[in-house]
């Protein structure tokens, strides 16, 4: 089955195949698993066209997923840098966003240790 452009794994439940697409958890699935009249319980393969049809006219009609939720995310993202607020200028310099401390750790958004010395060696001065 396909929802959102994801393709949705047909051995696993409904609740945790529906998590495979950007925007929903698993308190979102079952809330749509309700809305639909589906048992969460029921697997991906044993659903019905009907049943798929439900589950991605909820997803398209009622929640932002996927692209359109990626280009929102990026926009509120590059709206905080060009107000240049602290948040923003914390993006832009690729450091940590919610007040973590950099002294140590952060090494995820900083990338790894810049360690001097290491590094081209110097080619010997010509006699």
């Amino acid at each position: 089955m396909r929802i959102s452009g994801v393709d949705i794994p047909n051995e696993k439940r409904v609740v945790v195949a529906l998590t495979y697409i950007f925007g929903i958890g698993p308190r979102t699935a079952e809330t749509i698993c309700q809305k639909a009249g589906i048992s969460p319980e029921t697997r991906v393969k044993s659903l019905g066209e009907d049943a798929g049809i439900k589950l991605r006219g909820i997803i398209e009609n009622e929640y932002k997923v996927e692209g359109e939720l990626r280009t929102e995310l990026s926009f509120n993202i590059k709206r905080l840098i060009d107000i240049n607020c602290y948040r923003g200028r914390r993006h832009r310099l690729n450091l940590p966003v919610r007040g973590q401390r950099t002294r140590t750790n952060s090494r995820t958004r900083k990338g790894p240790k810049v360690r001097p010395g290491v590094g081209k060696k110097k080619a010997p001065a010509a006699k």
